[in-house]
Order: structure tokens, then C-alpha cells, then sequence
């Protein structure tokens, strides 16, 4: 809980000041608002996207699944734009606003006034490090961290509330300026509901929630298809955590809108960006202010190494696999240094501002939890749970809506997020053609029939066919069989083999091969299902050459049409412009032209 606390519950260093100044005098109403959707919107939600992905996947591995193909690659690759958004800026967010608790503080020297920009930058600096480090002895911390943070932010409510009520006519103040300014109860609810996006930085935490779940160890009997301890225990910490942040959400908005002017709020304002650290310092002296200080930035400098941790879990999850990201990208600490800059450029973008980012915060978190409500909406859907689609689908409606208007009121946010998903979308196309030419095999197995097929010989050469498996008659092997002899001057007393790979999901980039001896017309075939043609062949012909020792050859018939709208079309659908590009991948595996399997085409 305390490894997502450290994005959810630190939220409260800025929450609060966000929100009054938002809301004025309705903060603490809409706040309300924002933990009903909490618990019975994003909870529930999530609950259900810990049951379907175990393993920490989340919600985008669920759509996914949900939506194959390139449709589900191109909305992966715009989530992750989204989530990219999230976790960039909760790291720049969280620094600024650390940056704001360390300026602001009284004992801080005078100098750093208006040098939030380069603090923030060296917090982000200083996260980078760890990470180039190493962060798992780091994440330990997190429950210190968390836990001194709670217990400090605890003592403030109760010391404000406390104030509240030795204060006289604090509340009847703020309920006379409410019910003044919006004199009808269903005003203040409509104008509550309307605020509510501008409060969603409260939503952040339960995509981390999620990630976390490998840490969760589950029960004794627990296993890799039926994981459900693991699953309860990721319910109950997604639950407690919730509850916990919720009660601390609607006791900090009551205390900081009824004891705060309004004018502190405004920017350049003591209580901008800080309104608990504001009472801590106000109400309990500056020494319990400066701890509290000192908690806060430790909890906003380790939010940002969770949303660190978040992107290096997403990034290379996904770009990689689907060709699109250098092989690079596996790697962490590249990773990190590239990560590190883009924030800098952001914190730069921003002015270390943490209400300008505010908009483009929550844009990503709004996207992250419509993105889940609409995979487990149409979970049910499949599996026809009327009731709980039902749920989820209102839930979902509220998502949607609340982002729109979100991004419609602030549109940063969407603008930043439109910037991340257009850069991912151009850097992943671009990486995948300049991988296209790549084996793209992650692992070649070849059954008994297919391994008696291609050492049934002891020497010479074994001669491979290119077949279309479309193409199953007879006369089809017949005449592929005779055009190899006609035209590529094939030896015709050998007896080659047919091969034929059938294209599955072209999206895909990296194939686990199995290969799958068949006769056919009596005719040796090798099958093989994979995401392309001209990659699979040659991986199989290389694998062929190592294991038997002997050097394969393929023959093709030329591809008809242009050739630059067949190799767009390689690119697309795995099919198109085959031997050439089967003879581009082959010379780039192998170097040595005297090991490299031969290509015919004729």
C-alpha cells in the first residue's frame, strides 16, 4: 500500500490548495463529490482490473487482449501517450511542489526565492541518480516515508479541526459565504459537479495500485492460472488505501477552505501549492512546520520515482515488442537518462508550476481511468455480466465525461498529452521500419515430422518451395513445383519442401515459431503460423542451416505490382514484397556471404 501511497497519498501536499482554489468556498462539496467517485467509481473498477490482470499487466494489457491487431496497437500506442502524460508529470508536478514546500519554508534562505526551476531540476536529477543506481534497495523507504507522512498530516487535521471549533463563527462564516454566493442547494451540487475535473489529481494512485501486484505474495495455494490470494490482497489494498485518502481528502478540504483566506491561495500566495504545510507552520509552530516540510518533499520526490517506476514498467512492455522502440529501450538506465530530459524540458515547458500542470496531470489520470472503466465495461460485456456492465458502463460514461470537460476548461493538458502520443506514434513507426528487416523469431521449435523432413538428407542442399497457404490443391504444389523447375532451373530429380507461413496478426513484431511437418498431395510441407513471410523464412532457414548442418534454399516467384506499395504492405501485413526482403533479413543475420542461406526468385 505504501509503494502506491507514495503517488496516491502525496498527492496531499497539493491537493488541498488545488482544490480551494478551484472551488472557493464549494471546495469542500466537491471534494465530495470527488470521493464518491472514488469509491464507487474508480475503486470498483479497479478492483476488477486487479482480478483480470494479476501479473500487474493493468488496464491497457486488458485492452489489449480486447482489442487485437493494429486497432489495439494504435490504442495502446495512444494510451501510453496518456500515460506518459500521468507519470511525466506527477514526477515534474511532485518536484515543483517540493521545490514550493523547500523555498517556502521559513528557515530556507532568501536566495532561493525564484530559483524553483533549478531546485526542481535537481530533484529530478537526484531521481534520476537512484535510478541509474539502483532502486530497489530505495523502495524500501517508501513505507518510512509514507507512514511518518500520514501520522504528520493527521496531527494537522486534528489541530485544524481543533481550531475550528475554538474559533467562533469559522463555520457559520464559510456557511453564510456558501449559501450567499449559491443560494440553492441543486446550484451548489451542478457547480460542485462542474468543478469536479479540475480535482481529479485526487484520482491519481490506482494504476500504480495495480503495478504493484507481483509484490503481493497471495496464499500458499495460489497459482500462476488461479492467483487469488494475490487478487484479495490487491482488493483490500486498493480499498484501504482509498478509504484512507478519502478521509484525508474531506477533512483537508473542510479545514484549509474554513481557516485559509482565499487570498493565500492565489499565486505567488504562502498557501499556493502548500495549504496543510500553511496550517503546520500557522497552528503548530515552525519546527513541526519544517518537519512536516521536510516529510512532504521526501514523499513528492518519491512520488515522482514511482511514476519513474511506472513508465519503466509500461515502456518496454509494449514499444519493444511491437518493433517499435530501439532494442535500447529494454534497457533501464538509457531509459531513465531519456525519461530525465524529456521531464526537464516539461519542468522548463511549465516554469516548475504546480497549478499550470494541474490541467495536464489530470488529463492523464482522467484518460488512465476511462481507459480501465471502458476494458472492464466491455469485460463484462463479453461475458455477460448484465448487472455489472451496467455499473461499469455509468462509470464509464462519468470518466468520459469528466475528461472531456476537463480537457475542454484546461487544455493543456490535452495539448501536452496529444504531444506525447503524436512523438510516440512518429517514434514508433519510424523504429519499426528501421526494425522491419530484422528475424523478429524470439524462439524457433520444429516438431518430429518437420525435423524427420529436413534430415532426411546427409549432404547437398535442402531446397525449400515458398508456397501461399491459401493455395491447398494439388495442382497448386503441382504448378508451384514446375515453375521452380521452368524458371529458377530447380534440380528436377529433388524431392524439396513446400513451405508456408500464414499471417496471423500482423501487428505483432516479436513470434514464438512452431513448425509443423505436413503432408499434403504427397507432398513435404512445413508450416508455420507467424505475424509476417519474409522474416519468418529466413529465420526458419537459418535455424534449418544449424540444425542439420547442410545450406538451405528457397525459391520464390517474383511479387506482382509496384514494388514500393509491396513493401508498404510488408510493412502492414507481414505479406508484399517477400524475397527480396527474405534475401535484406538474411544478409543482415548472417554476414558471412559463405554460411548465408541462398534466395531464388524468377
Amino acid at each position: 500500500m505504501c509503494l502506491t501511497g507514495v503517488d496516491y497519498f502525496s498527492t496531499l501536499g497539493y491537493q488541498p490548495a488545488i482544490a480551494a482554489a478551484a472551488a472557493g468556498v464549494l471546495s469542500p462539496l466537491a471534494t465530495l463529490i470527488l470521493v464518491a467517485v472514488t469509491l464507487f467509481g474508480a475503486l470498483p473498477v479497479y478492483k476488477r482490473v486487479a482480478s483480470e490482470s494479476p501479473r500487474g499487466e493493468g488496464s491497457i494489457a486488458m485492452l489489449e487482449k480486447l482489442l487485437p491487431k493494429w486497432r489495439g496497437k494504435i490504442f495502446v500506442l495512444v494510451l501510453l501517450g496518456f500515460a506518459a502524460t500521468s507519470f511525466l508529470i506527477t514526477m515534474t508536478l511532485s518536484a515543483a511542489d517540493a521545490s514550493a514546500h523547500l523555498v517556502e519554508n521559513p528557515f530556507a534562505p532568501s536566495w532561493l526565492h525564484g530559483q524553483e526551476i533549478l531546485i526542481t531540476v535537481i530533484f529530478l536529477v537526484l531521481l534520476s541518480a537512484v535510478f541509474l543506481r539502483g532502486f530497489r534497495e530505495a523502495i524500501g523507504i517508501a513505507v518510512a516515508i509514507v507512514a511518518v507522512f500520514l501520522v504528520l498530516n493527521l496531527v494537522v487535521v486534528i489541530v485544524s479541526v481543533r481550531q475550528i471549533m475554538a474559533q467562533d463563527g469559522v463555520v457559520t462564516n464559510w456557511w453564510t459565504a456558501l449559501t450567499t454566493q449559491h443560494g440553492n442547494p441543486l446550484v451548489m451540487v451542478g457547480l460542485a459537479v462542474l468543478i469536479f475535473p479540475r480535482l481529479a489529481l485526487g484520482l491519481s494512485g490506482f494504476e500504480t495500485g495495480v503495478v504493484v501486484m507481483p509484490q503481493i505474495d497471495g496464499r500458499p495455494g495460489d497459482t500462476e492460472e488461479d492467483p487469488a490470494g494475490r487478487i484479495a490482497g490487491a482488493h483490500k489494498l486498493l480499498t484501504s488505501a482509498a478509504l484512507i485518502m478519502s478521509g484525508f481528502l474531506i477533512a483537508s478540504s473542510f479545514v484549509t477552505t474554513l481557516l485559509i483566506p482565499a487570498a493565500a491561495f492565489e499565486e505567488g500566495g504562502p498557501a499556493n501549492g502548500r495549504a496543510l504545510a500553511y496550517l503546520a507552520h500557522l497552528y503548530l509552530g515552525d519546527g513541526f512546520g519544517t518537519a512536516y516540510d521536510i516529510s512532504t518533499i521526501s514523499i513528492l520526490w518519491f512520488a515522482g520515482a514511482s511514476a519513474m517506476t511506472g513508465l519503466l514498467n509500461l515502456v518496454p512492455r509494449y514499444l519493444p515488442r511491437y518493433g517499435m522502440a530501439p532494442a535500447w529501450a529494454k534497457a533501464v538506465r538509457p531509459l531513465v537518462l531519456v525519461i530525465t530530459l524529456i521531464a526537464i524540458i516539461v519542468t522548463f515547458f511549465f516554469r516548475a508550476d504546480v497549478e499550470a500542470q494541474g490541467g495536464a496531470y489530470a488529463t492523464g489520470v482522467l484518460a488512465l481511468i476511462t481507459s480501465a472503466s471502458v476494458a472492464v465495461t466491455l469485460s463484462a460485456h463479453r461475458k455477460h455480466q448484465r448487472g455489472l456492465t451496467l455499473g461499469f458502463g455509468i462509470a464509464t460514461v462519468v470518466f468520459v465525461l469528466t475528461t472531456a470537460v476537463n480537457m475542454i476548461e484546461r487544455p493543456d493538458g490535452l495539448k501536452i498529452a496529444l504531444f506525447f502520443i503524436l512523438g510516440i506514434i512518429v517514434i514508433s513507426f519510424v523504429s519499426r521500419s528501421r526494425r522491419a528487416f530484422e528475424l523478429r523469431a524470439t524462439s524457433i521449435r520444429m516438431d518430429e515430422a518437420a525435423l524427420s523432413f529436413v534430415s532426411a538428407q546427409d549432404d547437398g542442399d535442402i531446397l525449400l518451395i515458398a508456397h501461399e497457404p491459401k493455395r491447398l490443391s494439388s495442382a497448386a504444389y503441382r504448378h508451384k513445383l514446375q515453375h521452380a523447375c521452368a524458371v529458377s532451373h530447380f534440380p528436377v530429380a529433388s524431392r524439396p519442401l513446400f513451405i508456408e507461413v500464414t499471417v496471423d496478426d500482423s501487428s505483432d513484431f516479436e513470434t514464438e515459431l512452431r513448425v509443423r511437418g505436413v503432408v499434403r498431395h504427397g507432398y513435404r510441407i512445413l508450416e508455420v503460423h507467424s505475424s509476417n513471410v519474409p522474416n519468418t523464412i529466413a529465420a526458419v532457414m537459418l535455424h534449418i542451416r544449424d540444425v542439420t548442418g547442410l545450406m538451405p534454399h528457397v525459391y520464390f516467384r517474383w511479387t506482382e505490382g509496384d514494388p514500393v506499395a509491396n513493401l508498404f504492405k510488408f510493412l502492414f501485413t507481414g505479406e508484399g514484397e517477400i524475397a527480396p526482403v527474405t534475401r535484406e533479413v538474411l544478409r543482415g543475420a548472417e554476414p558471412d556471404v559463405t554460411k548465408r542461406p541462398w534466395v531464388h526468385v524468377g
